[in-house]
């Protein structure tokens, strides 16, 4: 199975795993192709620009390391993914987010993350919850 990670996903299989609950075994599963958005990417680098989130390295060499270190299947950003949250009701503001969840409906794929308003929208997720 192909899963889109939310941002907060690939940073909790990265740096606190029990957080994951059940979800572990999915991301641990070889035959589960996981994918993070350059979306997650732009969010971690203005994250870490603004001193809101601590890395061991800069995200020019910590994402792409990371990436190659765990399988993880980078996910570009197309117009047709950034075109399609206009079609998205506003029911949640941030951005990022708003991009994962059109990428997840364009894909077909879904969407693993934490974050209950997500949920709200007309797209496949997988909750940790």
């Amino acid at each position: 199975m192909r899963l889109l990670l939310d941002t907060h996903v690939w940073l909790w299989m990265l740096t606190a795993p029990d957080r994951l609950g059940a979800a572990r075994a999915l991301v641990a599963d070889p035959a589960n192709e996981l994918l993070l958005s350059a979306a997650s990417s732009w969010e971690i680098a203005i994250k870490y620009g603004l001193g809101r989130l601590p890395l061991p390295a800069p995200p020019p060499v910590y994402v792409p390391e990371r990436l190659r270190s765990t399988g993880v299947t980078p996910l570009p950003i197309e117009h047709s993914h950034t075109l399609a949250v206009a079609e998205l009701p506003p029911l949640h503001r941030d951005p990022f987010d708003r991009l994962l969840v059109a990428q997840a409906r364009l894909l077909g794929v879904p969407l693993l993350t934490d974050d209950e308003q997500i949920a709200v929208y007309e797209v496949s997720t997988i909750s940790l919850s």
